[in-house]
């Protein structure tokens, strides 16, 4: 399943708490200074890597999520139930559920954020897609999928948000609404994910569905235990 693009400060939520966007495009760090900025900045190659990591993590924890069955919040999850109901290519609605979002990007976080972004979504779909043929598991428990699936799904957008990019998803809007209409991104953010999976029980069983839940939980810690704004000044 982000976000003016530069702005000097994060920005709160209603009760004044700082919002990340939501599981799958948490907005990225803000630097202390110009200087700051200037000398912890990735280089190209940097990027080029960092952006390779994460897409092999994060579509190994998607694929693994796929593998049992479970989805996750966001654009992504709403790509599993149209693959899971339908027989769809996960990573072909992946990239096409994300277009109306880079709208919004480039308004808000400018054209490198967005050309990375759509980067990023178009090569984890596919990879996803790819894996199953490249290596294929006999067997995952549900528990496990959810587990491993979320922690490594997690990492894969924690690596993306250093590297000034996300998976794309309703998060990017829910910042765009909190900036320019005051409305809690993280509420907008939780209200999408809690319909998605209210839908989810007409096309997974409801044990399916739980699962997914606490891989969608799981990835959210992971997010929320290292992506802290101050923490790590990388732009």
């Amino acid at each position: 399943m982000s976000l003016d693009s530069h702005g000097p400060a994060p920005c709160d939520d209603a009760d004044g708490h700082l919002v990340t966007a939501g599981p799958l495009t948490p907005p990225p760090d803000s630097a202390g200074t110009v200087a700051d900025e200037k000398a912890l900045r990735h280089s190209v190659a940097e990027d080029v890597q960092g952006m390779i990591l994460a897409t092999l993590v994060a579509s190994l924890g998607l694929a693994i999520f796929a593998k049992g069955g479970l989805m996750i919040g966001g654009m992504a999850g709403l790509a599993f139930l149209a693959h899971y109901a339908f027989d769809w290519n996960f990573g072909l609605v992946f990239v096409l559920v994300n277009l109306p979002f880079y709208w919004v990007a480039v308004r808000r976080m400018g054209w490198e954020f967005t050309l990375k972004t759509f980067a990023a979504v178009t090569a984890c779909g596919a990879l996803t897609d790819l894996l199953p043929r490249w290596a294929d598991f006999a067997h995952i428990a549900p528990l496990y999928s959810a587990l491993v699936g979320g922690a490594l799904a997690g990492l894969g957008i924690l690596f993306y948000i250093r590297h000034r990019a996300s998976l794309g998803g309703i998060g990017i809007l829910a910042v765009y609404l909190q900036r320019t209409r005051g409305w809690s991104a993280g509420k907008v953010q939780m209200s999408f994910d809690t319909l998605l999976m209210c839908v989810a029980f007409f096309v997974l069983s409801p044990s399916q569905v739980m699962y997914s839940a606490i891989g969608a939980v799981v990835l959210s810690l992971v997010l929320m235990f290292n992506h802290r704004p101050g923490r790590y000044m990388g732009v």
